[in-house]
């Protein structure tokens, strides 16, 4: 289960004298998107719930929700990402209702491994509870550093899949504290250091390093696929929080400064089969790098990052993970805003 105010909601709505609403949930809150709309619509606001896929903060259906009339947008399980939106929007992270100590204590020996001098991480759902987590550690002998990350995040020691930033301090190890792969492989791309995964659930250790090797091998593999590569399409997203089309028309210079045909794409979600009639030998992706790298057996080309076109084309030679980051976070700058 989740904890969602629908209180602390209704009271920022009416701040905002906002009478119709946008919901949009990622695929484990629809029950409490519904439950949302229910408790909204009996206190007299009326509630919208989006139907359509949801991949994070960086997605925002603000556009949907101006189109729809509406006086603002509800982004469940998310924390605030710094955006220009069209809607006043609220950010309201989903802290999951699990006690992430006795995961902790039942794994020290293996936190051990990952030295003295360790990074904790985690994401939203388990971020209310970082604090705890790191007076466990520090009590049992741990030098536990939590980085600031950049304006991309709400809080220290917050990752997310594409945004690693809190994670690169200067520790031995990492420890994540969550479940699922998703997040802790990235956190071992993006930092090369020993990452240790710890779900709060079913109290399991999983070292991630071992499971990182075996992807970049299969990114190698990509990258030598597309070697014969003569026409490439470069897709960028019109996603506000994947736009990168600076970065994007930067890959298409170099490709075409290498002699490449190079076509710029934007699409709003991302999908091999939505791309078949046209005619490339690859793809780049300047948009969400978990694309590539979690989707690529989906496409029947050869999908790259643009690290991995720089290795391509020669103007680099070791492995670097790709990353949307944001701006250096000020040390007077707020952490958590929830309503922009």
């Amino acid at each position: 289960m989740h904890e969602v105010s629908s209180g602390e909601i209704l009271k920022i709505l009416r701040e905002l004298c906002a009478e119709r609403v946008l919901i949009q949930t990622p695929e484990g809150l629809k029950g409490e998107a519904q439950a949302l709309a229910d408790f909204l619509e009996e206190n007299g606001v009326e509630a919208i719930i989006s139907g359509d896929i949801n991949y994070g903060a960086c997605d925002p259906a603000d556009r949907e929700a101006k189109l729809l009339g509406c006086d603002a947008l509800i982004h469940l399980g998310h924390s605030y990402m710094r955006l220009h939106l069209e809607v006043p929007t609220i950010f309201v992270p989903a802290f999951a209702a699990v006690d992430v100590v006795p995961s902790l204590e039942r794994n020290l020996g293996e936190i051990r491994r990952l030295g003295r001098r360790i990074a904790l991480v985690t994401t939203a759902q388990h971020i209310h509870q970082l604090d705890r987590a790191r007076k466990f550690l520090e009590k049992n002998g741990f030098d536990v550093l939590v980085g600031h990350g950049d304006s991309r995040v709400s809080w220290p020691g917050q990752v997310l899949g594409c945004n690693f930033a809190a994670a690169k301090v200067d520790a031995e190890g990492v420890l994540f504290i969550g479940a699922g792969y998703f997040h802790p492989i990235g956190v071992a791309l993006a930092t090369r250091k020993p990452t240790l995964a710890v779900n709060p659930y079913s109290g399991d250790a999983i070292w991630m390093d071992n499971e990182a090797e075996r992807l970049i091998r299969r990114r190698w593999a990509q990258i030598a696929k597309a070697m014969d590569a003569e026409r490439f399409g470069v897709i960028t997203s019109t996603k506000k929080g994947q736009l990168r089309l600076a970065e994007a028309k930067r890959v298409v210079r170099l490709l075409r400064e290498h002699g490449k045909y190079a076509r710029l794409i934007a699409m709003n979600h991302i999908s091999y089969p939505a791309l078949e009639g046209f005619d490339f030998d690859a793809y780049v992706i300047v948009a969400c790098p978990r694309v590539p790298i979690d989707d690529y057996e989906n496409w029947r080309r050869p999908v790259l990052t643009p690290p991995e076109v720089e290795i391509l084309l020669g103007l680099r030679e070791d492995y670097e993970f790709d990353e949307i980051l944001g701006a250096e976070r000020k040390a007077d700058e707020p952490f958590g805003l929830s309503v922009k």
